[in-house]
């Protein structure tokens, strides 16, 4: 029991630290008292802004915290990430051209029931086929955000490692961050500016598996997305000092990881 919590105790610390390192200007409504040595929090009113975060499992491992960071700034949130898919582009393999079948659905349900104000994009590591396949498909997912009356944000994926699964598709993985930064009349995010190129390089922060990201990975991404989304979007973000060290990080996700 002591070991478990002294392991709690260092995954606390090192969430914090990297929250502190990328502390947003957090006002509003939020309020931290210290009495019991722990942060309470006065959630701020809504903004209005309501978030339908899509990729694929990796986005998944981000959801949490980013879940955390945006509920606590008044931004409603949705995780509509899938394992194994989440791809917009289908390309020519069966296993993206089904999972693009299973988003393109998912995407319209979610239209319909959750209505969001923002629709984010992570690009996935699925998002197989040509140049020209990719650019139709974000152009695609652009319309559809616009009929909805919605903004598209697409963001790049983070540097993972290219695996034997991935190797055969490399290429392709190389070239979905350029045709989405194409399309015209979305926001486009270079994911890069936060965690660099390298998968392998601290800077990244993958998990022992070098695709996923585990607690201090997703706080990081959760309090760069917010910043972005909220100077876009125009809401301050809530300081990541009242939501980075939440139940969120217990989520079985990063159990599975291996995650600390």
């Amino acid at each position: 029991m002591q070991s478990t919590n002294l392991s709690h105790r260092r995954r606390t610390a090192a969430v914090l630290a990297i929250a502190a390192g990328l502390t947003l200007a957090g006002c509003g409504a939020f309020t931290a008292s210290s009495g019991a040595g722990q942060p309470t929090a006065t959630r701020r009113a809504a903004t209005g802004v309501r978030v339908l975060w899509m990729g694929d499992s990796i986005a998944g491992a981000q959801a949490p915290a980013l879940e955390a960071a945006l509920t606590a700034g008044g931004v409603a949130f949705k995780n509509a990430t899938s394992d194994g898919g989440g791809n917009v582009v289908a390309g020519d393999h069966e296993v993206t051209a089904m999972g693009a079948r299973d988003t393109w659905k998912t995407l319209k349900e979610n239209l319909a029931s959750f209505r969001p104000t923002v629709i984010a994009y992570q690009i996935t590591t699925y998002d197989w086929g040509t140049a020209r396949r990719q650019l139709s498909a974000y152009q695609k997912l652009s319309r559809t955000a616009k009929d909805a009356g919605a903004r598209l944000v697409l963001v790049s994926a983070p540097p993972f490692k290219i695996d034997e699964f991935f190797e055969p598709h490399k290429d392709a993985i190389k070239s979905a961050p350029a045709m989405a930064a194409k399309v015209t009349g979305v926001h486009y995010l270079d994911a890069s500016e936060l965690w660099g190129d390298d998968y392998a390089a601290a800077r990244a922060q993958r998990a022992k598996d070098g695709i996923h990201s585990c607690q201090q990975g997703s706080a990081a991404f959760a309090t760069w997305f917010a910043r972005q989304l909220g100077e876009l979007a125009g809401f301050t973000p809530a300081a990541p000092g009242v939501w980075a060290t939440g139940p969120w990080t217990g989520d079985e996700r990063f159990a599975k990881l291996g995650c600390g």
